[in-house]
């Protein structure tokens, strides 16, 4: 893009600017808090590594499940501002008392309704966003979301780590702490859903009042749009997940106490991808870019197989979080394009499939590591992903979709 037209292209709208403020505050209170879990659960619970399993996997599936209907709700534009602060609020509430449970299966519950929250508020949140923003610059838009999340994801864990290790707090008073970013994240939160006409009433699009559109059968995804969706799923269901990343590494020689860096460092790459993510998908187009993403993702895959050393598991974990910003920002960006006046059914299943993907996945993947070692199932999982980066060409050639002007 040109200076011209950089100084051409429409502004982001204040609405998507805010919520990359709650995103950046959210995350920074969530972030002081997971990565805490696996010691507060085993250490000071006196919990097993199969409660962690629990945790996760409990967590993630119920946030899959809720996003389906939360979607669907989010497609009437009045609901969508309850369902954005409402999520943001069972989170916020929730989180803190962690610090005062007693028993893992108590963790596990208030992580559940942690996720759920999420859930509720994330296919609104991003329908509304796509709703106010011109599709030209959708993928700055989310870019920016995106962006400011993974910074909160950055400032959380390096919070926590200077209160432990300052003295100033223990693992339970870090964990209530959480509740401090939490209330600017309602306030913040609020304000955007008002500045979106979150609330059903009109909105400002590209410097002109339009009305939200109502919903109709003959704006429902198309079925032509399926092979997108069907990719981005299969993208999630071979994606090794983090943990097992985590493991890889500590395998590789990264101690456990560097793993709170390696996170944070982690999350400082994929802020930095997902901005220029974003540039890159209104540039070239959402397809181009997730297919970077993919191939990125595949070398990388390959590299945790035949790696040794501590150094090259921190240059291979920190390369992957420009998987994160050459994927995160198109797939909504596209997800918006083809879902038409449904944005929140749209999104509801965006989110809601790929969820579920992750998590077969992430439990396949584990079961594959854990009989046969990681090479194998890093192996295996590159080779899924470089099958991926074949196949989407030969689709790709039989779909024509646009995204902000470009071909997708």
């Amino acid at each position: 893009m040109t200076r011209r037209e950089a100084a051409s292209a429409p502004r982001l709208p204040r609405p998507v600017k805010l919520f990359g403020a709650v995103s950046l505050l959210n995350d920074f209170a969530s972030e002081m808090i997971y990565p805490l879990l696996p010691a507060f659960v085993t250490g000071v619970l006196g919990a097993g590594p199969q409660a962690l399993g629990a945790l996760d996997g409990a967590a993630e599936l119920a946030a899959s499940v809720v996003k389906f209907g939360a979607g669907r709700l989010a497609d009437r534009p009045a609901r969508r501002g309850w369902l954005i602060v409402l999520g943001y609020a069972i989170a916020v509430l929730v989180r803190p008392i962690i610090a005062v449970t007693g028993a893992a299966w108590q963790v596990i519950g208030l992580r559940v309704v942690d996720r759920i929250g999420k859930g509720i508020r994330t296919p609104p949140r991003d329908a509304l966003m796509a709703d106010v923003t011109p599709a030209a610059i959708r993928g700055r838009a989310f870019g920016l979301q995106r962006g400011m999340d993974h910074a909160g994801a950055v400032l959380g864990p390096l919070t926590a780590w200077w209160l432990l290790k300052s003295g100033s707090a223990d693992v339970r008073s870090v964990i209530a702490w959480s509740l401090a970013p939490g209330i600017a994240v309602l306030v913040l939160a609020t304000w955007a859903v008002n500045e979106a006409g979150g609330w059903g009433r009109m909105v400002e699009v590209g410097g002109g009042n339009i009305a939200q559109p109502p919903p109709s059968s003959t704006n429902l995804p198309q079925p032509s749009r399926a092979p997108a969706l069907f990719a981005i799923a299969f993208f999630y269901l071979l994606r090794m997940p983090e943990t097992l990343m985590i493991l890889r590494s500590q395998q590789l020689g990264v101690s456990t106490t560097a793993v709170l860096l390696l996170w944070a460092a982690l999350h400082v790459v994929r802020s930095s991808a997902s901005f220029a993510g974003g540039r890159l998908t209104d540039r070239i187009g959402a397809s181009r870019t997730m297919w970077l993403g993919w191939l990125s993702y595949a070398a990388i895959a390959a590299g945790f197989a035949v790696a040794s050393g501590a150094g090259r598991a921190w240059a291979l974990f920190l390369a992957f979080g420009m998987v994160a910003g050459l994927t995160e920002s198109p797939e909504r960006a596209l997800v918006a394009q083809f879902a038409g006046g449904r944005q929140g059914s749209g999104f509801g299943l965006y989110h809601g499939v790929t969820g579920l993907a992750a998590l077969a996945g992430g439990i396949g993947l584990g079961a594959v590591f854990q009989a046969y070692g990681a090479s194998p199932a890093f192996l295996g999982s590159a080779a899924g992903g470089l099958a991926l980066v074949l196949a989407w060409p030969v689709v790709g050639r039989r779909r024509s979709v646009q995204v902000g002007g470009v071909a997708a």
